[in-house]
């Protein structure tokens, strides 16, 4: 008889370009999000949770790497000729679903904020995950670059709030009518067919994005016919010609001294296009609402290289990029970079409806967000453990429930050594892989007495950093305090560790 074959066990490993998150990275991460929640909610922001899960058509194809399958989302489908259902890959492509579903119902204009995971479908990378975390903010329904002015604002606020103080970031701001009208005297852009060269424009998007990495030099290549890097590879380039692509080079080279500059600059460029000069307007607007309320060149400004990867957007795009220096992995110093990004996409709705409907809206990359904030110690998450009561006795696992009942009653985070305890040495390693601030103790001898001992876990610590045998043999750490007084004195002693 033939040998039934077993089964492999299977690998105890995360997949391929995802990540685990433990109770001091979920903790952290709340602890932003509430923070950011309640900027969001002074603006007058609704919170919205939508589906993890949309159908293809619902979503659209907006991803730039179309060399994955499925164009960059995780996608299946339902049984037999069913519909193709896909993981999300951001969160404003559902909110446009689910204004255009329940429109009837929601107020407009409809503002609303959400946070979440989202996943894409990428090759994955050092620090490049296939699902993280976002935090949108959108007003769906208004045409008026106030609703686009004032996403800005929020940003500003929002970094602000969570601990990115002023002169560590900037807002910046640009206009695709811009970038189009540049492209319409380039001759790349025709507004009677906005379909024809879209391919060339993809890549000259793409190429203005990569002007901090690659330089003027490597982006007028990638304009032209192409860019070798230093391994050989060769990406082709968009084919502009010489003249084609010093109006495109000239644009990226607009910004000046002060957005006034800046703005004529723009204008200069874009003579004889109607959609340019339509964003520069647009733009003009902005920066007048936005000094109007006080938010100056020090927190926003305008930036003609923000061009933002995604295909929807249609008038102003924002980024906000934070400005100070961290050290990478090989000890060199650099700019965090980008945590947040977004704009105005009019025509993401109508695919739904058949009506055009005016929308703007920003992302933040919390995971990016979280670590900026934790490069400069500026994560204040309380990471401290539960209250440990040790068990002494197994036999009276009864008095110790109703011990770290009355602690939990009194909102003290506690619990009951439920392991082994037969090895007390064995309570204290628990306790101190919890981060546990107290150990409470309480034997037979003490239960007769009516005392109990309680531990300071986080002052045993530093004596046993420093202190002298003498010292250690004292146990300044350890203490007793009557059984009824439990509550009292552990509010004290945990208000003092604070």
């Amino acid at each position: 008889m033939a040998k039934v074959k077993k089964q492999p066990r299977p690998k105890a490993e995360t997949p391929k370009g995802f990540r685990d998150y433990f109770g001091a990275d979920v903790a952290e991460r709340k602890v932003m999000l509430d923070r950011i929640a309640e900027v969001y909610h002074l603006y007058g922001f609704d919170a919205l949770e939508s589906s993890a899960v949309e159908t293809v058509q619902a979503l659209g194809k907006f991803l730039p790497d179309v060399d994955r399958p499925n164009e960059g989302v995780f996608a299946w489908q339902e049984d037999g000729d069913g519909d193709w259902l896909a993981l999300r890959y951001d969160l404003t492509a559902p909110l446009a679903r689910v204004f255009a579903q329940f429109r009837n119902d929601l107020p407009t204009p409809y503002r609303r904020y959400a946070m979440g995971p989202v996943w894409r479908n990428e090759k994955p990378g050092p620090g490049r995950f296939r699902q993280f975390y976002q935090c949108d903010a959108d007003t769906v329904g208004t045409a008026s670059v106030a609703a686009d002015a004032e996403i800005c604002s929020m940003l500003s606020d929002t970094l602000e709030a969570v601990g990115i103080p002023r002169g560590d970031y900037v807002v910046r701001v640009n206009n695709r009518k811009v970038l189009n009208g540049v492209m319409e005297v380039a001759g790349v852009f025709d507004p009677a067919d906005p379909d024809k060269n879209a391919a060339e424009r993809g890549i000259v998007l793409r190429a203005i994005d990569k002007l901090d990495r690659l330089g003027p030099d490597g982006v007028r290549a990638l304009l032209g016919e192409g860019r070798k890097d230093a391994s050989g590879d060769f990406t082709a380039g968009a084919g502009l010609s010489a003249d084609q692509a010093a109006i495109v080079m000239g644009f990226m080279q607009a910004k000046a001294a002060s957005g006034a500059a800046t703005l004529g600059n723009l204008r200069d460029l874009v003579t004889g296009s109607t959609i340019g000069t339509e964003g520069v307007d647009e733009l003009s607007s902005i920066a007048g609402l936005l000094d109007a309320q006080g938010y100056g060149a020090d927190r926003i400004e305008i930036d003609p290289s923000v061009v933002r990867g995604l295909g929807y957007y249609t008038g102003p795009v924002f980024e906000a990029e934070l400005t100070f220096e961290i050290t990478d992995e090989k000890g060199r110093p650099r700019q965090f970079g980008s945590v947040a990004g977004g704009g105005r996409y009019d025509d993401l709705v109508k695919r739904f409806t058949g009506q055009a409907v005016p929308a703007t809206g920003i992302s933040i990359g919390v995971d990016r967000l979280l670590a900026a904030l934790r490069a400069k110690g500026r994560m204040d998450s309380n990471d401290t453990g539960p209250v440990i009561v040790t068990v002494m006795d197994r036999d009276r696992m009864a008095d110790y429930q109703q011990m770290v009942a009355e602690l939990r009653n009194a909102g003290i985070r506690s619990e009951v050594f439920l392991g082994n305890p037969k090895n007390f040495g064995a309570q204290l390693k628990y306790a101190d892989k919890r981060k546990s601030p107290v150990a409470i103790i309480e034997g037979q001898d003490e239960k007769d007495r009516g005392v109990v001992q309680v531990k300071d876990l986080i002052l045993g610590a530093k004596i046993a950093q420093s202190a002298t045998l003498d010292e250690w043999k004292s146990q300044p750490a350890q203490f007793e305090i009557a059984r009824s007084d439990l509550v009292s004195e552990l509010r004290r002693l945990l208000a003092a560790q604070k």
